[in-house]
């Protein structure tokens, strides 16, 4: 950001548990239908959910017979990416931004991503973890171990970038995830549980996910932004818009048995 330049306005919308598939449709709708700088924080979905990314295969990524047994729905969000398990152990960054905010930052992918490991780093930092860094497409700590899964939407000059941090899991909904087709060339091979770590085992496990959540809009306002605190119902006008939408849809796995 130039010197002297008015700061650009990031609006902040904190939420708690708000259920996944709603959560999506904001944020397509918030890209989409308005002009603004977002940054949302959602500490924890409602309830768990497998989320497929817009061109992933559900029968190449996901188990489909033990997803139906275990009751865990699926989606198709909007963004690319590969295929997650959240639940209320997950913590959720998006930022939605316009390019004009950021006339440094190139409205390409990678650009994307470094920056917003910038923007993330120092968060991480005064929550307790030192060593928080990108690593190809992910994000990753002590010594390699993804923490987070990482999808983009860019259309223009505006673009959306959202974050599944995996504060804990459960390593049986984790298992209803089939071994991805490509892998980041990182992992080495590694099984899951040895490329994938949880970060209340890297923070401290009472303070540090509160802390984390708060930090997010620190280190924004220490980026220089003018921070604006605002509510569900600021945003959710947004949603009015629905022409404009590629949307995010429930999935029948029942579809894509084998």
């Amino acid at each position: 950001m130039a010197v002297g330049a008015a700061r650009p306005v990031l609006n902040l919308l904190r939420l708690s548990r708000l259920p996944i598939y709603t959560q999506l449709n904001l944020e397509e709708a918030l890209l989409r239908a308005t002009k603004d700088n977002w940054l949302i924080v959602n500490d924890g979905a409602f309830s768990p959910s497998i989320v497929i990314g817009i061109s992933g295969r559900p029968a190449e990524l996901v188990h489909c017979k033990s997803a139906l047994e275990s009751g865990v729905p699926a989606l198709r969000r909007f963004t690319g990416g590969g295929t997650v398990v959240v639940d209320a152990d997950t913590v959720f960054a998006t930022l939605i931004m316009e390019g004009s905010a950021l006339p440094d930052v190139e409205c390409f992918p990678q650009p994307i991503m470094k920056w917003t490991e910038q923007l993330y780093r120092p968060a991480f930092a005064a929550a307790g973890c030192k060593d928080f860094g990108l690593r190809e497409n992910d994000y990753i700590v002590a010594g390699g171990r993804k923490v987070g899964g990482n999808a983009q939407a860019i259309t223009g000059k505006r673009w959306l970038h959202h974050t599944s941090f995996l504060w804990d899991y459960d390593p049986a909904r984790m298992a209803l995830l089939r071994h991805p087709p490509k892998a980041p060339k990182y992992r080495e091979g590694r099984g899951h549980d040895d490329f994938v770590t949880r970060l209340c085992e890297v923070l401290h496990p009472e303070h540090g996910r509160r802390r984390l959540v708060e930090n997010f809009g620190i280190a924004a306002a220490e980026m220089g932004f003018a921070v604006q605190e605002r509510t569900l119902a600021d945003a959710a006008p947004a949603l009015s818009h629905r022409p404009l939408l590629l949307g995010t849809k429930p999935l029948d796995l029942r579809e894509f048995l084998q």
